[in-house]
């Protein structure tokens, strides 16, 4: 069953440096993404995230109690779910497409806009446009982690994500958001290491196959 979660407002926006405990996270939702397919390994990093909004941009964090830690790609629009990953899927309006917002633990960005998830045989999607980097530029990270981690790292390691999304990425596809109060998005949060030593996948609110490419699957975001 899908799940349902309420997003509060921002009383504090919080600063870009990746402080879980931070007051301003105080009036966040805590999300976990505990979901594990069948098809992972034995490993199964606590992953959790918080997100919350102010009038211009979302607010995400992620924290995850890792091992085999990897990170090799560098360069914005790679297959960063390869790696050690976290990603936000988001569907602001219900009869328009979504964006998938793909991170790994050295901070780099993957995000396309997606309007008809159907795969394609020579790989991509039917309907999606990759987000240009002077859109993708935008979204700021912040990442504990340094850009390149190789050989993995094996022993226990807490890493942090953060991003801030302002809507104006979101209204070069949608028009005109305005309030979030009130509004309902659909989403789900992922954890993955598609080519680390022991590869793993996860959800917030379930995956019916091991494919994230599910809108039918997401979450409700309810927008307090």
């Amino acid at each position: 069953m899908s799940k349902v979660i309420d997003i509060g407002c921002a009383e504090e926006v919080p600063p870009l440096r990746g402080d879980w405990n931070h007051p301003a996270w105080g009036n966040a939702a805590e999300i976990f993404i505990d979901q594990f397919r069948s098809e992972s390994s034995d490993h199964r990093p606590v992953t959790k995230a918080k997100l919350m909004y102010s009038p211009d941009a979302l607010h995400l964090i992620y924290q995850v109690e890792d091992r085999y830690v990897r990170s090799v790609q560098t360069e914005y629009q790679s297959p960063v779910c390869t790696d050690s990953c976290v990603e936000f899927f988001v569907k602001p309006k219900l009869d328009m497409g979504y964006f998938n917002f793909e991170l790994n633990c050295g901070g780099c960005l993957l995000c396309f806009y997606i309007e008809d998830e159907t795969r394609k045989l020579e790989g991509g999607f039917e309907k999606y446009e990759m987000i240009p980097e002077s859109i993708g530029a935008e979204v700021k990270i912040y990442h504990s982690m340094p850009p390149v981690v190789d050989p993995e790292l094996i022993s226990p390691t807490i890493w942090v994500n953060q991003l801030r999304i302002p809507l104006a990425v979101f209204e070069h596809y949608l028009g005109a958001l305005g309030s979030l109060a009130g509004q309902a998005w659909r989403a789900n949060f992922y954890k993955c290491g598609d080519q680390t030593s022991h590869p793993h996948w996860a959800a917030w609110s379930a995956v019916r196959d091991l494919n994230f490419h599910q809108p039918e699957d997401f979450g409700m975001l309810h927008f307090c």
